[in-house]
């Protein structure tokens, strides 16, 4: 940890800080550092944080509601 950070320019006190979500939302610039030092693109880090959560299925997934069976929010009206 110590290399990646001195590599990245911040302070290894600042990287675990990262690392444990002490840090919540970091600064671009030191996420930039940091995946570069790592040899992980940007791309691969914005699809990481903004994919579906774990444990979620993302809507169309094909699990779920049967086709053809309506359920509350279906977005179809109901008969009164």
């Amino acid at each position: 940890m110590l290399g990646v950070a001195l590599d990245a320019r911040v302070s290894p006190e600042t990287l675990r800080k990262i690392e444990s979500g002490r840090v919540a939302t970091p600064a671009f610039p030191t996420v930039a550092a940091i995946a570069g030092v790592l040899g992980i693109s940007l791309d691969a880090v914005w699809a990481e944080i903004s994919g579906p959560e774990r444990g979620v299925e993302p809507a169309g997934s094909g699990h779920g509601l049967p086709v053809g069976t309506s359920g509350a929010g279906s977005g179809r009206p109901t008969e009164h």
